[in-house]
């Protein structure tokens, strides 16, 4: 799409709200918008509306179709830089919206709002005291999102909002990622390696991750943190062969205090990798929350996007996981390759007959680095997303689950979401944790990414070495990354004791 910007550099403001509505456009800046009259071109200004507002003006045109936008905000609110720069760009994507509305088949359910955590701006109305009523109102009206979305978004804040008051200072999340699958799935660009072509680099591996929790639990002693909740993900980490998953385990009961952690995650995710003495393992060894994933309960489906299990395996798996007495997490994705919307349907009431204490409704993803954008399968188009997850939103809430985390990523299928629904009582702490960024998320393990999180909002991120020979490998970095975790921390206990 050709870009004219007026008036202000607001670019990636202009970026995220074209990406958001027009997900096969590229922002072109090199040429004027009249150069190009057979595509869209989009001029976006910023003017003065009078003395007492600033306004924001977007003309779309595509051949000779015209259509204009307009949003403003009163001057007298454009006090500090953050503010002024939030409120601008707020209403710069608000007039690109209007604009866009009559280029576009539907309305998008997400409305004008962009980025990945839409949630944040309802914890913000109702941390103001807002009503949810208020709060729902102000995401329908003034950012356009669809009555059911504004629901969810408000559901999730205010379970975040709860967890978020329940924190004290020097609580953390404690991340380790395990960069291992038995095969890479067809939609995948996480960093994992498949077990075929890395067998041998799980024990070095599982040595190195050992040496770095020893580091890491020295840390946290000295900066008296508190690890409140424990989340081991990857990649699949029951990949890993059951001595290598206890010694990562017993690695992290020993040298942590895990006695405050009020909930201890594994990601068990593919059912083939499922045994009993692995799970035996995590709940010696105290994990209570067991991630099973099928993506789709469809023989067909599984087979397109490369998953060597079967349905069967999947009941199998949770019924090993009901024996150990665990809580159960299954994950099932919307819009994957020979997908549609029955047998969508018949994946997500095939999940909730097992009764899981979490199920996570992602939607497909399609990132640059998966085999799906270049093996040319069928792919659900937007419409039939839209089917699945309105399908899955009601049958959840007929059954007692409610929202309590959501995100959106670039290039999802159709600008969706991707929502995490629990039973009551047992939303997961972790992904609130890490999503709304209430606290510091300590990462260890392949492909880690450690947020330091300040009382006043301010956030650091260290990452870890992505793949697992270079993990292995890396000698000096780990030191370096627990001075620097050790020199923020202190420096906002300070800060704090000052104040």
């Amino acid at each position: 799409m050709k870009l004219s910007l007026e008036g202000h550099d607001y670019r990636y403001a202009v970026e995220q709200i074209m990406l958001a509505l027009f997900p096969e456009e590229r922002p072109d800046y090199e040429f004027g918008v009249d150069e190009d009259p057979g595509g869209l071109s989009a001029r976006s200004r910023l003017a003065q509306g009078g003395a007492s507002y600033v306004q924001a003006i977007t003309v779309l045109r595509r051949g000779d179709e015209i259509s204009r936008g307009a949003a403003r905000v009163k001057r007298e609110r454009l006090t500090d830089k953050p503010i002024t720069d939030r409120l601008l760009q707020r209403i710069i994507k608000q007039s690109f919206y209007r604009a866009a509305v009559r280029f576009l088949d539907s309305p998008p359910v997400w409305g004008s709002l962009t980025g990945i955590r839409p949630a944040k701006l309802a914890e913000a109305e109702l941390e103001t005291g807002a009503s949810r009523e208020k709060t729902e109102k102000t995401l329908t009206r003034e950012y356009y999102v669809s009555r059911e979305r504004a629901r969810m978004c408000t559901d999730a804040a205010l379970v975040s909002l709860k967890v978020k008051e329940s924190l004290l200072p020097g609580d953390i999340a404690l991340y380790v990622g395990i960069p291992f699958c038995p095969t890479r799935c067809a939609y995948c660009s996480f960093v994992s390696n498949s077990i075929e072509k890395s067998f041998g680099l799980m024990e070095p591996f599982a040595q190195a991750l050992m040496r770095e929790i020893e580091m890491a639990a020295e840390s946290v002693r000295r900066l008296d943190l508190r690890v409140i909740a424990v989340y081991i993900g990857g990649g699949t980490p029951t990949a890993l062969p059951a001595g290598d998953l206890e010694k990562i385990m017993l690695a992290l009961r020993t040298s942590f205090d895990l006695s405050f952690a009020r909930e201890y995650t594994v990601e068990a995710g593919r059912p083939d990798t499922v045994t009993q003495e692995k799970l035996e393992i995590m709940r010696r060894l105290g994990a209570d929350r067991v991630c099973v994933n099928p993506q789709s309960m469809s023989f067909k489906v599984l087979t397109a996007i490369g998953r060597k299990h079967t349905p069967e395996d999947v009941i199998k798996a949770v019924r090993l996981v009901r024996d150990c007495g665990a809580a159960l997490n299954m994950d099932v994705i919307a819009g994957l390759p020979e997908d549609t919307p029955e047998s969508f349907f018949r994946t997500l009431d095939a999940v909730l007959s097992l009764k899981p204490e979490n199920i996570t409704i992602h939607t497909l993803s399609l990132k640059k680095g998966s085999r799906i954008m270049q093996s040319g399968v069928n792919i659900p188009c937007g419409s039939d997303v839209s089917e699945m997850l309105g399908y899955a939103s009601r049958r959840l809430r007929e059954r007692g689950y409610g929202p309590y985390y959501l995100y959106r990523q670039k290039f999802i299928s159709g600008g969706f979401e991707n929502t995490g629904w629990s039973l009551p009582g047992f939303e997961g702490i972790y992904n609130i944790c890490m999503m709304e960024e209430h606290n510091t998320v300590l990462a260890l393990g392949g492909g880690g990414v450690t947020k330091l999180v300040s009382a006043g909002g301010r956030i650091e991120r260290i990452f870890n070495a992505k793949y697992p020979r270079e993990y292995i490998m890396q000698t000096d970095k780990p030191a370096s990354k627990f001075k620097q975790i050790e020199k923020f921390i202190s420096a906002e206990e300070h800060h704090a004791i000052s104040i």
